[in-house]
């Protein structure tokens, strides 16, 4: 077996240096003639790449801060007191703001003018508006009342020609349970365009029976009998105090009125006692409560005549 020295030449290395540089300046070709062009990776880059990921963070962005907003403003306007319906009404239109804001920014990432578009947006809302002006108005008036407050739920009220207990106060309308249990939802513009009575809004009513006397009986001694009976009706305040009012002179009867003060929740039940109590006294004093009649008068007389009937 013979043994070769394997150590390499001078000339060897050299050729093989020139192999390697022949070969790079082979692949920069390639590159610079365009297979391998760094423009065919840029130019796309900056014409969709770019714009499709800064409009992707921007879009992921627009709802993190939308949600926050909503939440910010839906947050402050609690802590302030004010009604719950209203107060997610001001978030979610906060979180909406912002979404079409940031959707204008996107489409201006693409070349899109914002200033066509929201002439186009300011078109389009212009057409919907007009369409639902009548709608509009009743938001405008659901956010009045959740404003200004005249009643609140679980309140009696009479608006709208509705008298009834107040179940929900929403954007749009207002429902109403009426004491016969019927639900009668009425759209807010009618009842803030019309005149509102919160039969609950004090604690204390004033409770009012008419009472008509026969012309016989003496007015101060009916006066001493209806003072006992508003002094001692069960469930009356003494504060403010009873009173027993002479109304009037009517056709049949002297008219008095008989007015305590109650509590809002007993109200009702003060008033049948009231009544109860006066009809009571008044016929244990012997004194008549008239019912309506009517003298006639003929001066000139007048002529019966009895038919007999045939058989």
């Amino acid at each position: 077996m013979s043994w070769q020295d394997q150590t390499q030449t001078p000339e060897a290395l050299s050729g093989a240096a020139d192999q390697i540089s022949a070969s790079a300046q082979s692949v920069l070709g390639v590159w610079r003639d365009g297979v391998l062009n760094a423009d065919d990776f840029l130019v796309p880059w900056n014409t969709f790449g770019w714009p499709i990921t800064k409009a992707i963070l921007l879009i992921v962005a627009m709802f993190l801060v939308a949600r926050w907003a909503r939440r910010l403003v839906t947050g402050t306007a609690s802590r302030a007191r004010v009604e719950v319906t209203l107060a997610r009404f001001f978030g979610n239109l906060a979180r909406w703001a912002i979404l079409i804001l940031g959707g204008i920014t996107i489409l201006q990432t693409f070349g899109i003018q914002a200033t066509s578009f929201a002439a186009v947006l300011a078109a389009v809302g212009f057409a919907i508006g007009m369409a639902l002006s009548g709608t509009l108005s009743n938001v405008a008036a659901g956010v009045m009342l959740l404003i200004f407050r005249p009643f609140r739920v679980g309140d009696v009220v009479n608006a709208a020609g509705v008298l009834g207990v107040v179940d929900e106060i929403e954007l749009f309308t207002t429902t109403f349970d009426t004491f016969d249990k019927r639900r009668i939802i009425v759209p807010n513009g009618k009842i803030f365009g019309d005149t509102i009575e919160n039969v609950t809004h004090h604690k204390i009513r004033r409770v009012e029976v008419p009472v008509g006397t026969v012309y016989d009986a003496d007015v101060d001694a009916t006066r001493a009998v209806l003072e006992r009976v508003v002094g001692s009706v069960e469930g009356a305040r003494t504060e403010p105090a009873p009173q027993v009012f002479l109304s009037d002179l009517g056709d049949n009867s002297v008219n008095w009125k008989l007015r305590v003060w109650a509590e809002g929740p007993v109200f009702w039940d003060v008033h049948q006692r009231l009544v109860r109590d006066a009809k009571k006294g008044l016929d244990e004093a012997g004194i008549g409560i008239p019912f309506p009649q009517r003298d006639l008068h003929f001066p000139e007389g007048i002529e019966v005549r009895v038919q007999k009937s045939p058989e």
